[in-house]
């Protein structure tokens, strides 16, 4: 599939994140048209008025948005962020019940307004929202898929780029399984440039240790509660890595992501979503089935999935 010519982008919520996303898709260019959407009318129009008086700055992109279902008309890919905030000290499960309410009801109306869009879930639990989204709309599972451990993946590459002593495009490692405390690094694939990460040798300073990795792991896992606690809302990291899988989509890029998808038999895993790598195109997100984890990382995965599968069985009750 070609890269979509006149591209459209809506986000749907204009809330800190989805501000944010339709921010960073401005100024990066993510698409020729962006449209922000909210319920809350004079929120939404006041979101756009501001972003708006910058487009003399931001390229080709314009920006449109209101209360109205037909901003949504259109749209190549739907990036949905609107539900509430996670609060400090609140886990993103615990956002499930009040979250998955507004995205049944919302998904047949915006699937009805943007039939042949692709939906990209942000909204927290991401994961379990994905197989409800799924569900609601019975759209195959590569049209409708999360932002998942994109962001989680930044975070890691950023930190070991610090330590490394090297810039965060020559770090190659990932965060797999659920967008949340059961996530995981994939430690062994990972790499600085086309060395292990273990075997990596600073220009001043001692090797890496797995003592140290794993604290690694911790602080990308924790880093939402940290940012959550000091500010209140995480916004300015998502709303960029919500642009980049944009882009990956309307450039029809074949681009690797960990993005979250309902998986179908994937390592023995199937009716739950989680982030493993993926190719994200025009066409959607397909997971890379040939990715090989080492026997923890597959067991720490099966945990991911039987913690996600018990959160959307409760919501299904």
């Amino acid at each position: 599939m070609s890269v979509i010519e006149n591209s459209k982008l809506t986000v749907v919520g204009a809330g800190s994140v989805g501000s944010s996303t339709a921010y960073a898709a401005l100024i990066r260019g993510s698409a020729r048209h962006v449209a922000l959407y909210d319920i809350a009318t004079e929120k939404v129009e006041a979101e756009v008025l501001d972003l708006a008086h910058g487009t003399q700055f931001t390229g080709t992109s314009d920006i449109v948005g209101g209360s109205d279902l037909s901003v949504v008309e259109g749209s190549h890919v739907v990036v949905i962020t609107a539900g509430a905030k996670q609060k400090p000290g609140q886990t993103r499960i615990e956002l499930a019940s009040t979250n998955a309410g507004i995205l049944r009801a919302m998904m047949p109306q915006l699937l009805e307004a943007a039939p042949n869009a692709i939906y990209v879930i942000v909204t927290n639990p991401c994961d379990v929202l994905t197989v409800l989204a799924q569900e609601a709309t019975g759209l195959p599972p590569e049209r409708v898929f999360a932002s998942g451990t994109v962001l989680d993946t930044s975070r890691l590459r950023w930190l070991l780029a610090r330590r490394a002593g090297v810039s965060t495009s020559s770090v190659h490692a990932q965060i797999i399984g659920e967008h949340g405390d059961t996530e995981f690094p994939h430690w062994s694939r990972a790499t600085i440039g086309s060395v292990p990460i273990l075997d990596w040798r600073p220009a001043d300073g001692a090797p890496m240790t797995e003592a140290e990795l794993e604290q690694i792991a911790v602080d990308v896992r924790d880093a939402a509660y940290t940012v959550i606690r000091g500010k209140g809302a995480t916004n300015y990291a998502i709303g960029l890595s919500s642009a980049r899988i944009v882009e990956a989509i309307l450039h029809d890029e074949h681009a690797i992501m960990p993005v979250s998808t309902v998986l179908d038999d994937f390592h023995g895993i199937s009716g739950v979503a989680l982030s493993v790598p993926s190719i994200v195109s025009a066409s959607g997100a397909a997971p890379i089935r040939q990715t090989d984890f080492s026997d923890r990382e597959l067991d720490l995965l099966r945990h991911s999935a039987d913690a996600l599968r018990s959160v959307a069985d409760s919501l299904r009750a």
